[in-house]
């Protein structure tokens, strides 16, 4: 499946479980010698009441992540269209909390995102006191990024032009920066207007990426709570457009955009 060009191998694991290695999942998601894929995602039954599944995310690495907003759309529509329910909208127990998520009639999927949450511990993030900004020292450069958790951890950092900027050399830096102790994903954000941004984002565990629906969120609410943006904002990703709301303070994001079933297939591992 794939949502904005980011990509995912969505294994029905409902009702027989489904175990995989760290290599398992690294050979599934080679994009040479396996499917390939950005995140292997796991559809699984749950016993908690009021909730429809479990979902759970492995990076192309193998490491199982928190959280996933492409993954979680492409869910939805997996879970619809293969009649593993009939409800439109569900309710998903993930390994950050449980969210909500709604297929729309135009196949374009809502997700409740849950509200942000911008305390440096709950990133985490190591930092003496919160703010809106923190500097950032790399090996040959000190950036300025904001630090956000959407379920999981993301560094967002405002570049002059996202075609530009240095992706694949700051990314890595700032993934595996020492101040981010659970890795980070890192956010380069172009604000085109109040209500509109280009983006890119280099994911923990997976490199860059056509889009990253959790980091679609993080790089909108840093920008409304900086004052540069104003809800909507419409996320411009190599892969697509999202389009994220947030009301602010305590507030859910709100993130909408597109899910497909790219083929069906089998794989001896």
């Amino acid at each position: 499946m794939q949502g904005a060009g980011n990509d995912f191998v969505v294994i029905d694991a409902t009702q027989t479980p489904v175990h995989l290695s760290h290599g398992q999942i690294q050979h599934i998601a080679n994009r040479f010698f396996g499917v390939g894929c950005d995140q292997l995602l796991m559809v699984e039954s749950t016993d908690t009441a009021g909730v429809d599944f479990r979902y759970r995310i492995f990076n192309a690495d193998g490491g199982e992540v928190e959280q996933c907003g492409n993954g979680a759309r492409c869910f939805v529509r997996f879970v619809v269209e293969k009649g593993l329910t009939h409800k439109r909208e569900i309710k998903v127990e993930t390994a950050s909390g449980v969210i909500t998520l709604m297929l729309q009639d135009d196949g374009q999927v809502t997700v409740n995102m849950g509200a942000p949450r911008f305390i440096p511990a709950q990133v985490p993030f190591e930092a003496d006191a919160q703010a809106s900004t923190y500097e950032l020292p790399l090996a040959h450069d000190t950036v300025t990024i904001s630090a956000v958790s959407m379920g999981n951890p993301h560094a967002v950092m405002l570049v002059e032009n996202v075609h530009t900027a240095e992706v694949a050399s700051l990314g890595p830096q700032i993934e595996s920066h020492p101040r981010f102790p659970q890795r980070v994903n890192a956010g380069f954000m172009q604000v085109l207007n109040a209500h509109e941004i280009n983006l890119r984002v280099y994911e923990r565990g997976s490199g860059e990426t056509l889009a990253c629906g959790t980091g679609a969120c993080a790089a909108a609410v840093s920008g409304i709570q900086l004052g540069t943006l104003q809800s909507p904002v419409k996320v411009h990703t190599r892969g697509g457009i999202l389009t994220i709301q947030w009301a602010g303070d305590g507030a859910p994001v709100m993130m909408t955009g597109p899910a497909e079933i790219v083929f069906d297939g089998e794989i001896e591992i």
